[in-house]
């Protein structure tokens, strides 16, 4: 799929359909409208067409912050996110959307690049198995429109410079840790982490109200607590990662690395969600909690196994 598919103009179709109509008139998207800022916004995210699915990828390295001693190149990372939007009707905030995901994070080889499979801890020397981020679903928390709920015009986000568009989100997390309590051994007792992100791109791509994407620039910065799998059980520190990526033409456009890892261990991560997917977000830190419980329910089943055979 050719992000700059042209869309022909059809007033009357485009009205049935329910689709976005700036950009499907063919007339430049005006980010000082809420039409625009809602069509621009969908560009940078995902597409003007409703269920057309998307790709995004970067990649970066993920570094060390221990007080008192130099930070280290932990390893490399590389992502991947599938996602769709869908128009969303309301009497007074008119049309807008909602985005569905689900995204892939690959710890490498700091060296080699390969995919990693164990990592041993340079704190505490312990050889522990790699779990890599595979959170689905990552869907938008609330609908983007662009009037508030009063119906007053929202203020846009973007920012234009010259030929080239920016737009930037900081995003501070601080809440009781998901996987507290009985998995002290793994993380603190709160969840505090900061996540930046900056979009950019051709400013006439985005505006370009004959174009239903783009190819947008993504910078990723987040400052976190030491992952779970780490097994850092509180120690002093955290984590900084820093990325960079774009949207691509479609899965084809994936690393050979990216590609091989999903053909193998995750196949659903070709599509996005359904659009009227209902469920609870996943990150990193429920996505390990459930595998921890599942490798631990697993444990207990064959303890109660043996204990069976040994009372016989």
């Amino acid at each position: 799929m050719n992000p700059t598919t042209r869309i022909q103009p059809l007033r009357l179709i485009a009205l049935a359909l329910g689709l976005s109509a700036p950009a499907l008139w063919g007339a430049p998207i005006d980010l000082a409208t809420p039409e625009g800022h809602v069509a621009a916004m969908r560009k940078v995210q995902c597409s003007l067409k409703d269920k057309q699915p998307m790709f995004y990828t970067w990649k970066g390295s993920a570094y060390s912050r221990v007080t008192g001693e130099r930070d280290r190149l932990l390893f490399k990372v590389e992502g991947m996110n599938v996602r769709q939007c869908v128009t969303v009707r309301d009497r007074v905030r008119g049309n807008g959307y909602r985005m569905v995901s689900r995204e892939i994070m690959l710890y490498l080889d700091p060296e080699t690049g390969e995919v990693m499979r164990q990592w041993e801890n340079p704190w505490t020397g312990e050889t522990i198995e790699v779990m890599h981020v595979a959170n689905d679903p990552v869907n938008s928390r609330a609908p983007i429109f662009g009037r508030d709920k009063d119906g007053n015009p929202v203020k846009t986000p973007f920012e234009i410079r010259g030929d080239k568009f920016f737009l930037d989100f900081v995003i501070p997390l601080y809440y009781p840790n998901p996987i507290g309590g009985d998995y002290q051994p793994y993380a603190g007792n709160f969840y505090h982490s900061t996540e930046m992100f900056n979009f950019s791109g051709q400013a006439d791509a985005l505006l370009d109200g004959d174009t239903d994407t783009m190819i947008s620039i993504i910078s990723w910065t987040r400052l976190a607590p030491w992952l779970p799998w780490m097994k850092m059980s509180g120690r002093d520190g955290l984590m900084y990662f820093n990325a960079t990526g774009r949207m691509l033409g479609g899965y084809d456009e994936l690393s050979e690395t990216m590609r091989a890892e999903i053909e193998s261990s995750y196949s659903i991560y070709k599509n996005p969600p359904p659009t009227n997917d209902k469920r609870p977000n996943e990150t990193s830190w429920t996505y390990f909690k459930k595998k921890l419980d599942e490798q631990q329910g697993k444990g207990k089943k064959s303890k109660k196994r043996r204990g069976r055979k040994r009372s016989r």
